[in-house]
């Protein structure tokens, strides 16, 4: 790539670039939409009552590789280690598509996990491949990727589940990955952005990247085991000592996994927070919606509103066309109006549009009318989130508080949907193996979504203002 001024626009190759990140971001969505529809029919086949870790167990690994993923792009290069944890991660969904009993499957999984952290690299490279005025632009388009598959996966994954069935969706993550794959191995230029220290703290990474993981898995646990059990108060509390333990080490080490001066200073650890809330809340509410649309309707047992998979979709389809739109126009807005306003006010649309839905969710244009105000609010918050990352640290940091926010993000999400599920089980029960949940439950499903979006947009007040906006940064320096 020809080096630009920094007023310039999008180039030809820019373009080629972010379509090859728009695909990386996308990669871990699609994947999970397609792995979530498919989860009912691999349990039946398989004859599994395991089927959480078909989902769980690639989220528990992707928590586990971002402090390495990113430590390592900061040190020998964002595309190199792009590429190569995506060519993992494409070895795991080979080896899912191909198993023949649940075991292997888990195992595919769970290396498929592996590129999890490659979206949060993908927006890290926004400031090294784009001129500086188009930044935001580039991160917002990045973001909208988003509501791209919150508008096309429900569609595409009912047409190959109702027709080739589970196979057919672990193949076709197998050719979009592959496809991502070369994307970036053609398009995505290389990051001149480096760090001095040529170093990995393997024992630091263990203590941070296994420590959430282990705090993931119980809470992951603990609507089996009981909240208040020993085994999930044990594992809970091991995890948060691995963590604990991780800050008193790392501040010795002499080449740190996540340097603590970094996320020390007050503008980067308040973004981190209040972004990773409001993300984390954001996402969470799929767990709601998805179980309200697509469970049955029985009298006393499951208030669902029984829809198939492409009804679902077509109601849900303007929701994702306002997600991508404000998405996309977002960078623009960001040259203009403070960030933090921004990200407020993408807290208090979806905290008010997720307000409405715990009261009217029974048919098509209640579902529309929470749309219509809390879409625009969840494509503020996308894609605002890592640009105000981008404003906050120096091109080297970037790559690190990227994968911190990343990291923050997937537990906050875990712990939230996690506390979905034991919210709307209160008010349900099991008929035939089968957990259900009555219109009760998805009420209060949508209440505590809608406090932590509060959360996320009360946390913003504890945000400086930025030093500099997004079309000052440096940028457009990859080759």
């Amino acid at each position: 790539m020809r080096p630009q001024p920094d007023d310039a626009g999008f180039s030809r190759h820019h373009i080629f670039a972010l379509v090859a990140l728009l695909w990386t971001v996308a990669l871990n969505p699609i994947t999970g939409l397609l792995a979530g529809n498919s989860q009912a029919e691999v349990a039946i086949h398989f004859r599994t009552t395991q089927i959480a870790w078909f989902t769980l167990g690639s989220t528990l690994v992707g928590v586990f590789m971002t402090p390495f993923a990113m430590k390592a792009a900061a040190m020998y290069g964002k595309k190199r280690t792009i590429v190569v944890i995506t060519a993992l991660g494409l070895v795991g969904d080979v080896a899912a598509a191909l198993a023949t009993n649940y075991s292997a499957l888990l195992v595919g999984r769970i290396l498929a996990g592996v590129y999890v952290p490659s979206a949060a690299i993908a927006y890290s490279m926004a400031r090294d491949v784009f001129p500086r005025r188009t930044v935001g632009t580039a991160s917002g388009i990045l973001a909208a990727s988003v509501g791209l598959v919150g508008l096309g996966g429900p569609f595409l994954s009912a047409w190959l589940i109702d027709n080739h069935g589970f196979r057919g969706a672990l193949w076709f993550v197998v050719a979009s990955t592959l496809v991502c794959l070369l994307l970036q191995l053609v398009f995505i230029p290389e990051s001149p952005v480096r760090e001095r220290d040529h170093r990995m703290d393997w024992i630091g990474g263990l203590l941070l990247g296994g420590g959430l993981t282990v705090v993931v898995y119980g809470i992951g646990e603990g609507a089996n085991w009981g909240w208040t059990s020993g085994k999930t108060l044990a594992w809970i509390g091991i995890g948060l000592l691995a963590v604990l333990a991780f800050i008193p080490f790392e501040a010795r080490v002499a080449h740190p996994l996540v340097p603590l001066q970094l996320i020390k200073r007050r503008r980067v650890w308040t973004v981190l927070l209040a972004a990773s809330v409001a993300a984390g809340a954001t996402y969470a509410v799929g767990t709601v919606t998805m179980l309200l649309t697509l469970m049955p309707s029985i009298p006393h047992v499951s208030d669902g509103l029984g829809w198939s998979v492409t009804k679902s979709a077509v109601v849900t389809a303007p929701i994702s066309i306002l997600v991508i739109a404000v998405a996309a126009f977002a960078g623009k807005l960001a040259r203009h109006i403070d960030t933090r306003l921004l990200l407020a006010c993408g807290g208090v649309l979806t905290t008010v549009g997720y307000g409405i839905g715990s009261q009217l969710h029974g048919s098509e244009w209640q579902f529309i009318v929470m749309g219509l105000i809390s879409g625009p609010g969840m494509g503020l918050v996308v894609s605002i989130m890592p640009i105000m990352v981008i404003e906050s640290v120096a091109p080297e940091e970037q790559a690190l508080a990227n994968g911190s926010q990343w990291l923050v993000q997937g537990v906050v999400q875990v712990v939230i949907s996690q506390l979905v599920f034991t919210v709307m089980a209160q008010n349900g029960m099991v008929a035939h193996g089968t957990q259900f949940y009555l219109d009760s439950g998805f009420t209060n499903g949508f209440w505590l979504v809608a406090g932590a979006c509060a959360i996320g947009a009360l946390l913003v007040t504890l945000v400086p203002k930025a030093t500099r906006r997004i079309d000052t940064v440096e940028a457009g320096q990859a080759a």
